[in-house]
């Protein structure tokens, strides 16, 4: 699959495999956990949904478990790495499940309280603003593989949207989402579908 119809760039957002502290719903973010077997046959299934198409720029997030990811999937060769796709700082949170943060600060949320010793969502955003800018110029087609937080902003954003709103947009592992067009808006085209 090239550029939509009038000629505008997609970006193909790429959640990586299953890892053992994704599988057991632990914040995940600066900790270098692998993928495990299932993650890592997963990733192979995403190049087959990949070959549709031809990328004038592959992104991938420093941590291994992107990397890997994008490897699997027959673009680890072309792939550069930026910090800019790193997930979401969780700070204090990193390897927590939601529910023990919440034992101790009841209605936690990230998307509204950040995490302490990590960020925000509005430093998320300025990252995923640089990743976007980066995709405008590339020429074509760019294929991003990262996180789920991160990504989920970076389409909230694409879309015109605060960082917030990438609360209301569920991201799988082992996913595939493309952001295009429709006219001259932004939109998000396809959404967490699965390799």
């Amino acid at each position: 699959m090239t550029a939509t119809a009038a000629g505008r760039a997609q970006i193909v957002l790429v959640r990586h495999g299953e890892t053992e502290w994704s599988r057991d719903g632990r914040h995940t973010s600066r900790t270098d956990i692998p993928l495990t077997g299932e993650g890592q046959s997963q990733a192979r299934s995403l190049g087959a949904r990949l070959d549709a198409w031809t990328f004038a720029l592959v992104l991938t997030s420093p941590m291994a478990r992107a990397r890997e990811t994008c490897r699997l999937a027959g673009q680890g060769e072309r792939a550069q790495v930026t910090d800019d796709l790193e997930e979401w700082d969780y700070g204090d949170y990193e390897g927590r499940r939601t529910a023990e943060i919440r034992a101790e600060r009841p209605g936690w949320t990230l998307w509204r309280d950040g995490a302490p010793g990590g960020e925000t969502a509005a430093d998320v955003q300025r990252r995923a603003d640089r990743v976007i800018a980066r995709a405008d110029v590339a020429g074509g087609d760019v294929a991003v593989f990262a996180h789920g937080h991160l990504l989920r902003i970076l389409a909230a954003r694409w879309a015109g949207l605060p960082p917030t709103a990438a609360a209301h947009l569920a991201l799988d592992t082992a996913t595939v989402s493309v952001l295009g067009w429709e006219r001259d808006e932004r939109v998000v085209r396809r959404w967490n579908v699965p390799a």
